[in-house]
């Protein structure tokens, strides 16, 4: 099974189509908002309105065997520990060996932007090989979790 955090998730139609290929079941996780599709592999799960509802969602799930693709950083920590390989949408992927260090920065930068009201978050824009690197990372993890 493949979970998506899917509110903000830049890469949902690459996972579907990858989903497809390999045959494998996509839980698309949001507040609301996202079009059903009728590729009978997708499920759409709408939770509750709130913060932080898709993320219970996929990590009361989540285990061994599955892939969660999500930008989230404590939801990829819990999905690592549950024994999920997680992939985030730039195609990184985030395992037992580098989440903690992944949350350790996010907490640091929250700190940052807490204690500068003028620090501008953001970064650069989502790319093509950022897509790229995604479609690799999400193959790759299928492979390792023996669903490809």
């Amino acid at each position: 099974m493949i979970y998506v955090d899917a509110d903000a998730c830049p890469v949902k139609a690459e996972t579907e189509a990858i989903a497809t290929r390999h045959k494998v079941q996509v839980a698309f996780v949001s507040n609301g908002g996202l079009r059903p599709s009728a590729n009978p592999l997708v499920q759409m799960v709408y939770v509750a309105q709130g913060p932080d509802e898709a993320d219970k969602w996929i990590a009361e799930r989540a285990g061994a065997g599955d892939v969660v693709v999500t930008g989230d950083i404590p939801l990829a920590a819990k999905c690592v520990a549950a024994g999920a390989r997680v992939v985030k949408p730039n195609g990184e992927p985030l395992t037992a060996a580098n989440v903690g260090q992944a949350l350790a920065t996010r907490d640091l930068m929250t700190d940052l932007r807490a204690a500068d009201p003028f620090r501008q978050g953001g970064g650069r824009p989502f790319s093509k090989a950022d897509r790229a690197r995604f479609r690799d990372g999400l193959e790759r993890a299928l492979r390792l979790s023996g669903g490809g």
